[in-house]
């Protein structure tokens, strides 16, 4: 499915020129590889590898660079304690190098990550730092593994585990191509000052290739070309940053693959979201004679797979220089990506949500046609008698402009006899329409394989604004680190993107101007029980994402009441939380993986 772009393409000079003092130079071709990948699926993955290099070996690339663990997808976390995964990477790397020489493709170098061990799964206090589960790339030659990396800086923060489960390395691999020396480093060996890329500086190498599968968050793009000047500074050579694509849980990886030179010169950009190969002719320093490098914090190896310059290019190549999207267009992509790959690869013939004609279940009708076709969504509409009218049309409107499948399946028999057999007052009244809901989603979903998403926000589930087993239910929640603003933003934003387009805008106007409601009981609005969301958003955004304490939110200028309340809610509402569906991080820190504090937790900020 193809990603709104909201952006357009250029092209950098036919040769791109690397800064190096030296003067003796060769042209390379390099190739970025720009991949999908899935956990465990390592044929599918191994095919895939297949397939970017043949591509890459028709434009002539002398070498052709791969993500992070593209052969076993990532993050495969426990996975690694799994003996038979680690056998089976290991054995899927030496197939591979075969595969290539046997298909003809024996003479391009490649680049792969993937899952190595030199020793057992790191687990128990006495579990050794110097032997274990690595994560590595093999730089394949001719039917060979000519050389291994093993990653040297393992993060342990955010979403990342990695020193549970790998030990690092600390020998940099220095391979001559074409009479050039080429260092690999792996992702958090580009984050962090020193280590590889300073060895690499001292060794004098012409051009630094990391592989990656680093994970998207909103604005991301606007660190990645400033950390990957310094590197390249740092090392004194020409950097090839490779990000891998695609959604793997509730992680969504957003490529953005690029050359820079060591004078910060960027040279060569790859889309956003896009499987794709990124090519580029770099000429870069050849190299001299190999000495030793003295009082580095890692040891150098060095690995010659051809001394001599290659032939001249017969006809340079343009190289893609790529825009990033806007931040309303990358986060809106990457919604439809995590969301797609989702339904996709874990095997889901369709989608099946409440569409209530509310923005909350727009937003998420529109991702899901965005990233599945009109086809493969169903939507339900179930009134009770405290839907209003214009809901009820918002929802049938929504369904004439994107095509979706749409059927109603009214509530209130169904809650009326619940009430005739159970005395319900309040609140569970309100919760007994939404668990009703959830119950005709999850029929449904049993009767025709769909898979039921969860509507819910990031505000929503950071306050508890939602019922266990109504609203909640489902086995994806596209929007989850969505806060609430930021919904009302991206849809005033696909609409005019549809416009732009030529297109029907998605989104009925009504839908994004009327005030949020659940309509659980009569004349209800959101702000009944919330403050505005332009406050709320503003608090959860502190507390949540950024770590603020109480003190520090209300010193921002926010009402000391207000912020203890918000904060109260937030605390009290993590078992909800714990028990809610993945759904796509976009934001510095996501509910899940990304953010794990106890249920069962006393302290109160400031109270």
């Amino acid at each position: 499915m193809g990603c709104l772009r909201g952006g357009e393409f250029g092209a950098a000079g036919a040769r791109i020129m690397a800064t190096k003092q030296n003067d003796a130079m060769s042209t390379l071709r390099i190739a970025l590889a720009q991949t999908n990948t899935t956990v465990g699926d390592l044929d599918g993955n191994v095919a895939t590898v297949m397939d970017f290099t043949r591509r890459a070996a028709d434009s002539g690339a002398h070498l052709v660079a791969f993500g992070e663990m593209v052969l076993t997808g990532y993050p495969v976390e426990d996975l690694v304690f799994r003996e038979s995964f680690v056998e089976a990477s290991r054995h899927a790397v030496a197939d591979l190098a075969a595969g290539l020489a046997a298909a003809g493709l024996g003479e391009i170098v490649v680049v792969v990550g993937y899952l190595d061990a030199d020793g057992p799964a790191r687990q128990g206090p006495d579990a050794s730092r110097d032997v274990g589960p690595r994560d590595s790339l093999a730089v394949l030659h001719r039917g060979e593994v000519v050389t291994r990396y093993h990653k040297h800086h393992l993060p342990n923060y955010g979403v990342f585990d990695e020193t549970r489960y790998f030990a690092p390395g600390n020998t940099l691999q220095v391979v001559r191509v074409g009479g050039v020396d080429i260092a690999f480093t792996v992702c958090e060996d580009i984050w962090q000052p020193g280590g590889p890329f300073a060895v690499a500086g001292r060794a004098g190498v012409g051009l630094v290739v990391n592989i990656n599968a680093s994970p998207y968050e909103r604005n991301k793009d606007e660190r990645r070309l400033p950390l990957i000047r310094r590197r390249a500074a740092e090392a004194n050579a020409t950097v090839a940053y490779v990000n891998i694509v695609g959604g793997q849980d509730e992680l969504v990886f957003d490529g953005d693959s690029m050359i820079v030179a060591a004078d910060g010169e960027l040279m060569a950009r790859a889309p956003q979201f896009d499987e794709t190969l990124l090519v580029a002719d770099l000429e870069l320093p050849d190299a001299g004679e190999v000495s030793a490098v003295n009082g580095a914090a890692m040891s150098v190896e060095h690995t010659t797979v051809s001394s001599q310059p290659p032939p001249p290019l017969e006809k340079p190549v343009e190289a893609m220089l790529s825009k990033p999207m806007s931040d309303l267009a990358e986060t809106w992509n990457a919604l439809v990506v995590g969301l797609r790959d989702y339904v996709i690869k874990n095997n889901f013939p369709s989608v099946v949500f409440g569409l209530s004609g509310g923005i909350d279940s727009a937003v998420v009708a529109a991702l899901a046609v965005d990233a599945l076709g009109p086809d493969r969504v169903y939507a339900i509409s179930m009134p009770s008698r405290y839907s209003s009218e214009h809901s009820r049309d918002d929802a049938a409107d929504l369904a004439r402009r994107t095509g979706l499948h749409y059927d109603t399946e009214p509530i209130q028999s169904v809650v009326d006899s619940v009430m005739a057999e159970v005395a319900l007052s309040g609140v569970a009244v309100e919760n007994l329409q939404s668990r009703v809901r959830g119950l005709i989603l999850m029929a449904l979903s049993n009767q025709h394989g769909h898979l039921v998403l969860a509507p819910g926000n990031k505000s929503e589930y950071a306050v508890g604004y939602s019922t266990l087993y109504g609203d909640s239910v489902g086995g994806y929640a596209p929007i989850k680190d969505v806060v609430k603003t930021l919904i009302f933003a991206l849809a005033r934003w696909r609409n005019a993107e549809a416009e732009r387009l030529g297109q029907v805008p998605p989104i009925p106007e009504n839908t994004i101007a009327k005030p949020p409601s659940a309509e659980l009981r009569p004349d209800q609005v959101d702000t009944d029980s919330l403050p505005p969301y332009e406050v709320l958003d503003h608090i959860i955004t502190g507390y949540v994402d950024n770590d603020a304490g109480r003190d520090e939110l209300v010193d921002a200028g926010r009402d000391a009441a207000v912020v203890d309340r918000v904060l109260r809610l937030i605390d009290t509402a993590e078992y909800k939380r714990r028990q809610s569906a993945p759904g796509a991080k976009i934001s510095g820190k996501s509910f899940g993986r990304d953010r794990r504090l106890p249920i069962t937790n006393r302290f109160r900020e400031g109270r």
